[in-house]
C-alpha cells in the first residue's frame, strides 16, 4: 500500500492536506484543514499534472472564477474561496467542504419519492438558472453553461435550515456563452449530452435542460431514458438524435405522476432546442406550485416566505420592516463549517426582497445575555495597499462587563468583500447575530447597529476603488498593518464609550 505524499502537507503555510476524497477530468480533490481559521475543513483542487498546458491552465482558473462568483449568488452551486499555485508551479483552488451524498448514490439505492423529487429539482433550476443569468466580468454579463450535468456532479448535504440542500459540482468544462474562441473537442458525458452537444455546436441553456432532462427522469424511475446500443460515441450519438425517449408508463407502469411533471420532463428532452422549455424559469413555474402543495424541503424558505408576504409593499414601516428583518435573522443556524468557537465573520443573508449585511458572533451564552444592555460601537478603516482591506470593527460597552472587541476583515478583491461594503453603504446598517457556545445551533439574540453617514459614503468609495487597484496579493500584511492601527485607537474609543452612561441599548458610530 502506497502512501499518499500528500497526506499532512502544509500548503502555502495555510491548507494542511488530509485525504484524497476525489478524482476527475481536470484533476484530484482533497479534504484539508484551513489553520489560518482554526482548522476550519476545506476542499482543494489540483489541476492534473498530466494537463499543466497553457490552455488547460487557463481552464482551471476559469473553473475556479466561474465558481467564485457564482457561489457568492448561489447557495446551490458550491463556493470556491481561495486560488493559487503549489511550489512544484501546479495551480489549485480552495472551495468548501461538504459532506453528503451524489445524487447518482441516492438515485442507486431507489428513485426519489415526488416531495423530495421536488425539493431537489427545485434547487438544482436555482443554481442553473443563476449560472444561465450570467456573471459580470469587467462590466460585461457572460451567461454560464454548465455542459456536465449529471447526478454525479450533484452533492446533496444535510441543512438545519432546509433540510436538504442541493449544490451543482464541477464547473471544469462550463463555458462563458460569449467566448471568441469556441472549443472543438468534445467535453462531456455521452449519456447526458445533448444533440447540439455531440455535434460540437456552440451551446446554450437549452442544452442544459436537455441534460435536466435526462436526469429528473431518472430520479423518478431509476433509470435512462435513452439507451445506446454501444457505449461509444457513435451509439450515444445515434440515441440523442433519432431514438425516442422512453415513456414513464414503459418503464414504471404504477408509477402515479401529476401530469405537468411528465410533460415537462419529456419536453425537456425534445431533440430540438426550439421544443424544449426555453429557460429555467419555465420549468420552475411547473415546480414551484407542486412543492407547494407536496414538498416538504425549503423549510427556512418557506417561514421566511411567509414572514414577507404578511408584510405590505407599500407604506411600509420602518419598524416593522426592521421587526421582520431581525425575525428572519432569528430564523438562522450556525453554519457547519465553521468551527465551536468565539469568532466573528461576516455574512449577506440574502431574502427575496433585500440583502442583509449581518456580522456573526458565537460567545458564551451568560455574556451573550450580559450584553443585552449595551453601547454598539462601529468604525471602519481602510487599507489600499499593500493589499485592500477594510477592518470593521464593532465594540459593545457596558459599565460592568467593559468593552468586547467584534473586529473582522473585508477582503476588497474579492465579490463578497466588495458586494458587503457597498451593502454597508447603500443600507447604513447591519444586524449583529449572536450564538451561544452553549446552544450553537439556532441563533440566540439580534442586535441592530446603524453606520454614519459619512462612513456610508467612505464604504461605497473604497469598494469602487478597490475594483481597480492592483493587488500585490499581500492580504495578511494589510490586516496586520491595520490590526496595529486598531490598538492605538482602543484607547481613545474607550474614552469615548466610557463618558456615556449605559443603561439602555445605544447605538454609535464613528
Amino acid at each position: 500500500m502506497t502512501t499518499d505524499p500528500n497526506h499532512g502537507r502544509l500548503l502555502t503555510n495555510r491548507y494542511q492536506l488530509v485525504e484524497l476524497i476525489g478524482k476527475g477530468a481536470m484533476g484530484r480533490v482533497y479534504q484539508a484543514k484551513d489553520m489560518l481559521l482554526g482548522g476550519v475543513p476545506v476542499a482543494v483542487k489540483f489541476l492534473s499534472q498530466a494537463l499543466l498546458s497553457q490552455k488547460m491552465r487557463e481552464r482551471f482558473v476559469q473553473e475556479a472564477t466561474i465558481c467564485a462568483l457564482l457561489g457568492e449568488k448561489s447557495i446551490h452551486i458550491v463556493r470556491v474561496r481561495d486560488y493559487g499555485v503549489d511550489e512544484s508551479d501546479i495551480p489549485f483552488y480552495v472551495m468548501e467542504f461538504l459532506q453528503g451524498e451524489s445524487l447518482s448514490d441516492l438515485i442507486r439505492a431507489r428513485p426519489l419519492a415526488l416531495p423530495r423529487f421536488l425539493s431537489i429539482s427545485r434547487q438544482i433550476c436555482l443554481g442553473l438558472q443563476c449560472a444561465h443569468q450570467g456573471i459580470a466580468i469587467e462590466g460585461t454579463i457572460y451567461p454560464i453553461v454548465h455542459r456536465d450535468i449529471k447526478p454525479s456532479n450533484i452533492l446533496v448535504v444535510e441543512d438545519a435550515s432546509l433540510g436538504e440542500l442541493a449544490k451543482i459540482l464541477d464547473f471544469g468544462i462550463a463555458k462563458l456563452q460569449s467566448e471568441a474562441v469556441q472549443t472543438h473537442s468534445f467535453m462531456g458525458t455521452l449519456a447526458y449530452c445533448s444533440p447540439e452537444q455531440m455535434e460540437g455546436k456552440e451551446l446554450d441553456n437549452r442544452s442544459d435542460i436537455y441534460s435536466l432532462g435526462i436526469m429528473m427522469f431518472e430520479m423518478l424511475t431509476g433509470e435512462m431514458p435513452l439507451i445506446a446500443e454501444t457505449h461509444s460515441f457513435g451509439g450515444w450519438y445515434a440515441a440523442h438524435h433519432f431514438k425516442p425517449p422512453k415513456t414513464f408508463e414503459s418503464v414504471k407502469a404504477n408509477l402515479k405522476l401529476p401530469k405537468v411533471i411528465e410533460t415537462l420532463v419529456m419536453s425537456c428532452l425534445a431533440k430540438a432546442p426550439s421544443d424544449r422549455p426555453q429557460s429555467i424559469g419555465e420549468i420552475l413555474e411547473t415546480l414551484d406550485p407542486l412543492e407547494d402543495r407536496l414538498g416538504k424541503g425549503r423549510q427556512l424558505g418557506q417561514r421566511i416566505g411567509a414572514t414577507l408576504s404578511k408584510l405590505p409593499v407599500v407604506a411600509e414601516s420602518k419598524e416593522k420592516s426592521t421587526a421582520s428583518a431581525d425575525e428572519i435573522c432569528r430564523l438562522t443556524y450556525w453554519p457547519k463549517d465553521k468551527p465551536q468557537a468565539e469568532i466573528v465573520f461576516p455574512h449577506l443573508l440574502r431574502t427575496s426582497r433585500e440583502v442583509l449585511a449581518t456580522l456573526w458572533v458565537m460567545l458564551h451564552k451568560e455574556e451573550i445575555q450580559n450584553r443585552q444592555i449595551s453601547t454598539r460601537y462601529n468604525q471602519f478603516l481602510f487599507l489600499m495597499s499593500p493589499h485592500p482591506v477594510v477592518l470593521w470593527l464593532t465594540a459593545l460597552h457596558n459599565r460592568e462587563q467593559g468593552t468586547r472587541w467584534l473586529p473582522c476583515y473585508l477582503d476588497l478583491k474579492t465579490p463578497l468583500g466588495q458586494e458587503m461594503a457597498r451593502v454597508l453603504g447603500e443600507t447604513g446598517s447591519y444586524r449583529l447575530l449572536f450564538f451561544a457556545l452553549e446552544e450553537s445551533q439556532r441563533c440566540a439574540t439580534v442586535m441592530t447597529s446603524t453606520i454614519a453617514p459619512t462612513q456610508c459614503k467612505m464604504l461605497q468609495e473604497w469598494a469602487q476603488i478597490s475594483q481597480t487597484l492592483v493587488s500585490s496579493s499581500q492580504q495578511a500584511t494589510s490586516k496586520k498593518l491595520l490590526k496595529q492601527e486598531l490598538e492605538k485607537l482602543k484607547p481613545k474609543i474607550i474614552t469615548k464609550l466610557e463618558a456615556i452612561h449605559t443603561n439602555s441599548p445605544t447605538d454609535l458610530s464613528d
